[in-house]
């Protein structure tokens, strides 16, 4: 298992945290989605044998926002 936070562009309100936490339910191997609006942040934690990093800023970008990995 990997977690990772990232800095989340396009996210205005909390409903769009609710929205991007929902990655949980849409992709397999996507354990927990923790997004915070005030700091437009989103911690990911996920099993990089089930699913990739780039699947998951895919599908983050289908829903009209942009990820930026945190160092």
């Amino acid at each position: 298992m990997v977690k990772k936070t990232y800095r989340v562009t396009g996210m205005h309100c909390s409903n769009c945290a609710m929205r991007i936490e929902g990655l949980e339910d849409e992709l397999e191997g996507v354990v927990s989605v923790r997004a915070n609006y005030p700091k437009s942040l989103v911690e990911i934690e996920f099993d990089e044998t089930r699913v990739g990093q780039g699947r998951i800023f895919e599908a983050v970008e289908r829903m009209g926002y942009t990820l930026e990995e945190i160092a």
